[in-house]
């Protein structure tokens, strides 16, 4: 088991549906990253902001920017994340990739369509949860909507970190930095909330608050910060055992089915 997991965080502003131009801007940022990272995070919809307009802008799923996240992967010897826009056997699909350093991957689509801007008309919800097993550590990738249900988020795996990519707007960031906290204390797990910054092309402002939280809620990084950056932080696995073996919450959880 590793016990330590390096991050590496990217709090960016997106060009509205311009993949050419994010892949770019993602690729400057990611150069400065160090060899010591072993996960970076995009946010969702990286290559195009939070856009409807799946039928000019979505990628067969062997597409360019999963050649890109591979190609970046073995590049930093490091995992990646983010969502992307993707067409799969007809259906349109809010899709995470979960890219390993040997290019190799997993998918999660995203299962809570967000109905306020009729991305449920659009976009295919998933029906599957992921769980990727990465150096030891058992994480859960979930995208934006996600956050707000918790059933879908419950620590019933003894995942060891939660990690939602988002295009989260600034009017509602209150909850953001509300729930991004509560799903690390009520699942005594690490969780990571990644969002954009900037303007969208339908007026939807971001404002960050990108951030990381320990399984007591304790904020490891971000908060409050509107600007692009990219950071870097490390996880301690053995911390978060000693904490959950210490207070056993996670024994006293309730036992229920998703159907």
């Amino acid at each position: 088991m590793d016990d330590k997991l390096q991050v590496a965080i990217i709090q960016a502003e997106l060009e509205w549906e311009n993949s050419e131009a994010n892949l770019e801007m993602f690729s400057e940022k990611i150069k400065a990253i160090s060899d010591k990272a072993e996960l970076i995070v995009l946010p969702e919809m990286f290559t195009t902001g939070f856009s409807m307009n799946a039928e000019n802008l979505a990628e067969e799923t062997k597409g360019k920017t999963l050649n890109w996240m591979i190609e970046t992967a073995k590049h930093k010897n490091a995992a990646i994340t983010g969502s992307v826009i993707i067409k799969d056997h007809g259906e349109y699909y809010n899709r995470l990739f979960f890219v390993f350093p040997d290019g190799d991957y997993k998918i999660y689509d995203k299962r809570h369509t967000f109905t306020l801007a009729k991305e449920n008309l659009t976009y295919t919800a998933g029906k599957d949860r992921l769980i990727v097993e990465y150096k030891g550590w058992k994480i859960c990738p979930l995208v934006c909507y996600d956050l707000r249900f918790p059933v879908w988020a419950r620590n019933t795996e003894d995942y060891d970190l939660l990690i939602y990519v988002a295009n989260w707007p600034e009017k509602r960031v209150n909850a953001w930095d509300a729930l991004l906290k509560a799903r690390a204390i009520e699942n005594m797990s690490y969780c990571i909330g990644l969002n954009r910054t900037g303007e969208d092309g339908d007026g939807y402002v971001y404002n960050g608050h990108s951030a990381a939280y320990d399984v007591l809620g304790n904020a490891i990084t971000g908060l409050d910060r509107s600007d692009e950056f990219v950071e870097e932080f490390e996880l301690s696995k053995k911390e978060m055992l000693e904490t959950r073996e210490k207070l056993k919450f996670l024994q006293d959880r309730d036992s229920f089915s998703l159907d």
